[in-house]
């Protein structure tokens, strides 16, 4: 636990100390984090139920084994896409944020703050520090050279294309470009997103770290609710569905009690 606090501690050091002290007006990215919180949660108890997920995702071999994992799969579904014959160009659609982007020192920070996720993002957010998950980069790279045309869709908000688009830049990620990066405007569901994408393309696979990044079915669904539909889309995971861990924020807390 020493380890872990200290880690924490400097991790801090990445946005300041009066990196969180900006205004705290919620930005979309933030308003849809915010509505995760369950009613009669208070940010501080959320905060302390997301340490032990957090060290868990900052520190443990088995998170870093599971993006390895995740991106084998993702080859593989190149791959095979190649020996088959499409209509249309082949396109993959991947979320940023715990799917290719690291905002681990963001979520050290908020740790060591006792704050909840999406205070203080914008600050992080516009720094474009976040770092590339494992194998994220081989992964991307090798699409592109086999002439995939990659698009990321995330919730960030569009406010922040300038400072998405630089970190992106930064890590070396392909084909990051505003066409090709497309932020959330007006609502959280990224379907509409999704099907601009499939007009003129075969979406041979999805990347996410939340189930609303592959499929409308599980927007707005409540617990019960998005675990049925989990096993409806079962035989998806694996192919054309390729989950990564995040035990910090996401649409799967709604409904966990405070402790």
């Amino acid at each position: 636990m020493k380890k872990f606090a200290a880690l924490l501690a400097a991790c801090a050091l990445v946005l300041g100390a009066g990196g969180c002290s900006a205004a705290r007006s919620l930005n979309h990215q933030e308003m849809a984090v915010s509505n995760t919180v369950t009613t009669g949660c208070s940010a501080k108890m959320k905060a302390e139920q997301s340490k032990m997920g957090i060290a868990w995702y900052r520190t443990s071999g088995e998170a870093k084994a599971l993006y390895y994992q995740g991106y084998a799969l993702g080859k593989m579904a190149v791959d095979q896409s190649l020996r088959e014959k499409v209509k249309k160009k082949r396109a993959i659609v991947l979320d940023l944020d715990e799917t290719v982007l690291d905002n681990g020192p963001y979520l050290s920070y908020m740790a060591q703050k006792g704050i909840s996720f999406g205070d203080g993002w914008g600050q992080w957010v516009k720094k474009a520090e976040a770092g590339t998950l494992p194998g994220a980069l081989e992964f991307l790279k090798y699409a592109d050279a086999k002439g995939i045309d990659i698009y990321y869709i995330s919730n960030r908000s569009e406010t922040y294309l300038d400072a998405t688009l630089k970190n992106l830049r930064k890590e070396g990620i392909p084909q990051a470009t505003a066409s090709h990066v497309l932020l959330r405007k007006d609502t959280a569901s990224k379907e509409e997103r999704r099907l601009s994408v499939e007009r003129n393309h075969e979406i041979i696979a999805l990347f996410g770290d939340n189930l609303t990044d592959f499929e409308k079915k599980f927007d707005n669904k409540e617990m019960e609710a998005r675990n049925q539909d989990t096993v409806r889309f079962h035989a998806e995971f694996g192919r054309k569905f390729i989950v990564f861990p995040n035990p910090v924020y996401g649409d799967w807390d709604n409904g966990i009690p405070c402790s």
